[in-house]
């Protein structure tokens, strides 16, 4: 992984830490507490998440659209199903 892969990785964990810690949206807790206890390591939960949170920021970008909390909870919810399978 390259120096700026590690950085975007490491921004986009620190925001996934962020919405756990302030619970907003809580479906972002809800998710890890359930993949943990599914089971999953941490990292692959923080993993996970973070490709829901990639692709939110991505359609975001592409669309020209402002963060859809709805879409981003049902993608949460469908997790460990990754939102461009």
């Amino acid at each position: 992984m390259n120096q700026v892969n590690r950085r975007a990785n490491k921004a986009i964990i620190r925001v996934i830490m962020n919405q756990i810690h302030q619970n907003k949206p809580p479906e972002t807790r809800e998710t890890f507490d359930r993949l943990l206890g599914e089971g999953y390591p941490k990292d692959e939960a923080y993993r996970l998440i973070g490709c829901v949170l990639t692709a939110e920021i991505y359609d975001m970008m592409k669309e020209g659209r402002v963060f859809d909390e709805s879409l981003y909870a049902k993608r949460l919810r469908d997790l460990p199903k990754l939102p461009w399978d």
